[in-house]
């Protein structure tokens, strides 16, 4: 079945988008972009960012919702790197061109920090997605209630890789403390 005679592909993509994260990133990214651009003597900064405003808006819910999809795939790995790096590489090269292509290349600054931004929000993507946030369709709940939700995810999500990593150093230096005793 396609959506008003058009494309079965559109029509998909149209199923799979997922508006809270459109609204999201769109907002975030053009931060980031405004930032970045607020340091440089770029011309036509605020074309920059229109296009960054418009474009994310049309693709990071799309983005977003085949990150959505990828948590059910059988291969749990498969999923989480398609949501960490498939959809992301994708995206920024989708990006790029976009600017090109609008005839506003974004300066390197910029693109370095969205890039990093980016990888960042991948990785968080994966982690509140997996814990039931940020998701549309049927897996979903309110906007109201993931922000309700967001300070502990943002927490955990920060802890995590400390306590992941202070977890081998702590069994060392309690190990080298019961031998010394």
């Amino acid at each position: 079945m396609t959506l008003s005679g058009g494309s079965p592909f559109l029509a998909q993509a149209i199923a799979c988008w997922n508006w809270k994260c459109a609204l999201l990133s769109a907002t975030a990214r053009s931060i980031v972009y405004l930032l970045a651009l607020a340091r440089t003597e770029a011309r036509g900064g605020l074309f920059i960012v229109l296009v960054e405003i418009v474009y994310v808006t049309l693709t990071a819910g799309l983005y977003a919702g085949l990150q959505q999809r990828a948590l059910g795939f059988r291969s749990r790995l498969l999923g989480n790197f398609t949501i960490v790096l498939g959809v992301p590489m994708l995206a920024q090269a989708l990006d790029w061109l976009a600017h090109r292509a609008a005839g506003a290349p974004a300066p390197a600054k910029a693109t370095l920090a969205v890039c990093m931004f980016t990888a960042v929000s991948a990785l968080f993507h994966l982690y509140v997605m997996r814990r039931g946030a940020f998701l549309t369709g049927q897996s979903g709940q309110s906007l109201l209630d993931d922000f309700r939700r967001m300070p502990r995810l943002i927490v955990a999500f920060v802890i995590t890789p400390v306590s992941l990593l202070g977890g081998p150093a702590t069994r060392v230096a309690r190990g080298a403390e019961s031998e010394a005793a």
